[in-house]
């Protein structure tokens, strides 16, 4: 029995039958593709025929890098994000503290210090000014700062004969004393006081967002965040709730644990199920903790940090592929992208010593954001995924050309890894960078954020619209393991897809971030919006 017939529309099935105008849907799958007349013949009694009057479709939009427990948190906390200055940040961290009782932490994030006019961090005394009798914590937009107020550092026992902890700092002012900023793991030191939700409070907080990311066209997510995550989706699964499908990654601190249940990749089934071990090479560009090969322009002696060594990363990939999981690894800096390379090299090695192939274990390397020019064929030499996110380029050019100038020739550069045959999977790194796709897509298409830079940030690493689609699609469905019924509207693939307002394919380059979903199908059901 045909339980849907979409007709009458632009429907991009990324597969040899091209665009098509009507599909039948049958248990959740994709039974047929072609023209309306064709497909209309398939109907009985009981078909539900729904007409896209014309309208285009795209297959589910994949994001693969999100965080999804922090992205929920965010969406309830206080929005600092992109703001254009210090004072705006406080005037919101006041208006939250307005209506707050003493003692009552509050959270937030999504500052960036490069945007503001002095460049400079932030410290625990400009919190205080508006917020003394609470503790607050707020993280950088690129989730590799922390920064807090008197009131929070006390609360943690934060003081000026604090060690700094491995892979970590504690910005620290003349006199040795904090100054509110916490780069890396030192952050943990605050994040762990403070108050965690109920599993269930998180699991309504993730459903809120849930529908949040289905009115952006998503259908699916791989995502970052750690088991408390996993156990509310685990919650939304049992209560029948979870409509996205989920790439769960086991972050580094839970490995053992893993490995000790002997879970392996892809345990689960196509709604939730297990990815790969991920770890941090090192930091990010905004706070200047991505590990360089040569130092940061202005800065003779900072060259990033290394959250952890060649050795801790080997050690604990090559445990991993043994027990059947791959590795994502986080590397943002060109020193940090060259010794997650390396070690990738030894652990494929060992790989191809047991017969196994690397299309069975698919590593990723987690932001590939600048690399140097020596090492521009390693990931299609080592047939590893390059997981990459458009809006980190238009976001942070100005910053990077600040910090890295010419080197920025071989940063954020999509279009060099797909002409060497990489396999490329877009996402947002979200609540880093807002999770709407059509945002992601017009990033990698134009290398431009509100018309600038005009012309495009290095416009030869443009891609074109299919190439973008794609990093978002099939590309998404490779590094999951599901390309074989996701990514496409194919007969066989999942009735996963999303109806657009106006046609991706026609729509001048500069308006594809303004596309708005008009409904969002998974597994053959209406989860967000529908047709008229």
């Amino acid at each position: 029995m045909i339980d849907v017939i979409l007709t009458d529309g632009r429907i991009y099935t990324q597969t040899s039958a091209g665009m098509v105008e009507a599909v039948a849907i049958a248990r959740g799958r994709v039974v047929a593709v072609g023209t309306t007349a064709d497909i209309l013949a398939l109907r009985d009694t009981r078909t539900v025929v729904e007409s896209l009057r014309g309208r285009t479709v795209l297959p589910g939009l994949i994001d693969a890098h999100v965080h999804y427990q922090l992205t929920a948190q965010a969406l309830s906390a206080v929005d600092v994000f992109e703001v254009l200055s210090l004072d705006v940040a406080l005037e919101r961290v006041a208006a939250r503290a307005s209506n707050m009782q003493p003692g009552q932490w509050i959270t937030g994030g999504g500052w960036a210090q490069g945007l503001w006019a002095s460049g400079a961090f932030p410290t625990a005394a400009d919190l205080d000014r508006v917020a003394s009798q609470n503790p607050v914590y707020l993280r950088a937009k690129s989730g590799h700062a922390g920064w807090a107020n008197s009131a929070a550092l006390a609360a943690c026992g934060i003081t000026a004969s604090t060690l700094d902890p491995d892979g970590g700092e504690i910005v620290r002012d003349a006199e040795g004393n904090p100054t509110g900023i916490l780069l890396e793991t030192a952050m943990r030191l605050v994040e762990r006081r403070i108050p965690a939700p109920t599993v269930a409070q998180l699991a309504d907080m993730m459903l809120e967002a849930q529908a949040q990311f289905h009115a952006q066209g998503l259908t699916g997510l791989h995502d970052y965040d750690d088991p408390s995550c996993m156990a509310a989706l685990q919650l939304l699964r049992e209560r029948g709730q979870l409509g996205l499908r989920v790439h769960k990654n086991v972050n580094r601190g839970w490995l053992e644990h893993a490995l000790a249940l002997g879970v392996r990749a892809n345990f689960g089934d196509d709604w939730l199920k297990i990815g790969a071990l991920k770890m941090f090479a090192d930091g990010a560009l905004g706070p200047k903790t991505a590990l360089m090969i040569d130092p940061y322009i202005g800065e003779p002696n900072n060259y990033g940090i290394a959250v952890l060594t060649a050795d801790e990363m080997y050690e604990s990939m090559s445990k991993a592929s043994a027990h059947g999981l791959p590795t994502t690894i986080h590397a943002i800096g060109d020193r940090a992208f060259r010794e997650v390379c390396d070690v990738m090299e030894r652990v494929r090695a060992e790989e191809a010593a047991r017969g196994q192939t690397p299309d069975q274990l698919r590593h990723r390397v987690e932001h590939v954001q600048i690399i140097h020019p020596d090492d521009r064929f390693r990931l299609r030499d080592l047939k590893v995924i390059a997981s990459m996110q458009p809006t980190h380029a238009t976001s942070d050019y100005p910053v990077a050309e600040r910090y890295w100038g010419e080197r920025c020739a071989w940063a954020y550069n999509a279009r060099w890894q797909l002409d060497q045959g990489v396999v490329v999977a877009f996402g947002s790194d979200s609540p880093v960078e807002r999770f709407n796709p059509f945002e992601g897509i017009a990033a990698a298409v134009t290398r431009q954020k509100n018309g600038q830079p005009e012309g495009g940030w290095y416009p030869e690493m443009r891609l074109t619209v299919e190439e973008a689609i794609a990093g978002f699609t099939t590309g998404a469905a490779y590094a999951s393991y599901q390309e074989d019924r996701l990514g496409r509207l194919g007969v066989g693939y999942y009735a996963d897809l999303v109806v657009l307002d106006r046609d991706i394919f026609t729509t001048p380059a500069h308006e594809i971030d303004r596309i708005l979903p008009v409904a969002t199908m998974v597994d053959g059901q209406w989860r967000y919006g529908g047709l008229d």
